[in-house]
Order: structure tokens, then C-alpha cells, then sequence
């Protein structure tokens, strides 16, 4: 059987481990306006086998809750209480086992929300306990798209985005850049570049 292209798939939800999930949904549900449509619930070891399954052998206790975004992809909240979550603030300039943004980890290192004023959203992030990490500047000369670096007050990254993710990635080089983009050519099976 050949294999066929799938059409795009639809982002369903990102899990965020927060270690005050209470604070976590005002937070949220203040800054960007998510609600929360379940929990919080606990999850244990005991009473939930796919929980063990997924955390491992040392996971015993958490507490979970889901919110909704405005076009209804989930943000899925995890504080887990036994172990606990290890709290890391944005005032911390190095974190165990952690230095600065985690870009250099495998794995999910920010959120980005799309709001068409990112400084007055990047305002109101600082002003609900949120930390700055890169001020609003404009990602491609020439283009109106502008985008920020936040923290919220766990030391989840933020990126904040003025426009849609498709419109400011999509048809590069895009009329008006200023500056061209370096793209990179994929290899060939032999490691070979095409």
C-alpha cells in the first residue's frame, strides 16, 4: 500500500505543569481570558493506571485541570503533589537543571499566543506576575508582524505573536521582507546535503 500525504491534523491540547494549579487557572483565565471547563481533579497512582503509565514508578498523586482557548485548543494543567512540582520563578537567572530558556532540550520549550496588541498583552502579563524575557520587536523587517518573550509566573515561556501563525510563516520570502531567510537544504538518506 503507498503511502499518502495526511491532511493537517488539528492541535488538540498542550499539557503545562504549574506548581499551583489553582493560581494557574485565575491566572489564565485573567490574562488571556482561557476558561476552565474541568477540574481540578487528582490523579493517583492507585486510581488511575494510565497516570502510571505515562509518569512512571514514582509517580503517586497530581492534580489535573483542562482550559479552553478561543479557537478551543486545550491547555491541560498539571500540579503533581507527591512527588510535588519543583517551582521555578522568572526572577531565577539559573534553575536546577535549567539555564535560562529551555531551548536547547528536546521536547516543548514555550506557548505562543496570538493577540494583535503584543505590548499591551506583554504589559498585562508583568503587571498579573508574569516576567519579560525579549521586549515586543518587529521578526521580519518590512512585515507589521511583531513578538515578544514572556514568562508567566511559574516560568512557563510565553511567545506572543501579533499575527496568525500562517500568515506570518507561510510563502517565504513574503512580499516586503527586507531581509531574505537562510533557508537550510534537508539531506539526502546518506546524510548527504541536496
Amino acid at each position: 500500500m503507498a503511502l499518502t500525504t495526511p491532511a493537517a491534523l488539528v492541535v488538540n491540547h498542550v499539557g503545562v505543569t504549574v506548581p499551583d494549579i489553582h493560581a494557574a487557572i485565575d491566572w489564565y483565565g485573567s490574562v488571556f481570558g482561557f476558561r476552565c471547563i474541568m477540574g481540578p481533579r487528582e490523579l493517583t497512582a492507585a486510581g488511575h493506571a494510565e497516570a502510571s503509565s505515562v509518569f512512571g514508578a514514582g509517580f503517586r498523586r497530581a492534580w489535573q485541570a483542562h482550559l479552553l482557548t478561543g479557537n478551543s485548543v486545550g491547555i491541560e494543567l498539571f500540579q503533581f503533589i507527591d512527588p510535588p512540582t519543583r517551582e521555578l520563578r522568572p526572577d531565577q537567572e539559573t534553575a536546577p537543571g535549567r539555564e535560562g530558556m529551555p531551548w536547547f532540550q528536546p521536547g516543548l520549550w514555550h506557548l505562543c499566543i496570538t493577540h494583535p496588541d503584543v505590548p499591551a498583552m506583554v504589559e498585562r502579563i508583568v503587571e498579573h506576575g508574569g516576567a519579560l524575557l525579549a521586549p515586543p520587536y518587529q521578526f521580519v523587517p518590512g512585515r507589521p508582524w511583531t513578538l515578544a518573550y514572556s514568562t508567566d509566573p511559574w516560568g512557563t515561556v510565553l511567545e506572543l505573536m501579533s499575527h496568525s501563525y500562517a500568515e506570518a510563516f507561510s510563502n517565504w520570502p513574503q512580499p516586503g521582507q527586507l531581509v531574505p531567510p537562510t533557508l537550510v537544504p534537508r539531506p539526502n538518506h546518506d546524510g548527504v546535503t541536496q
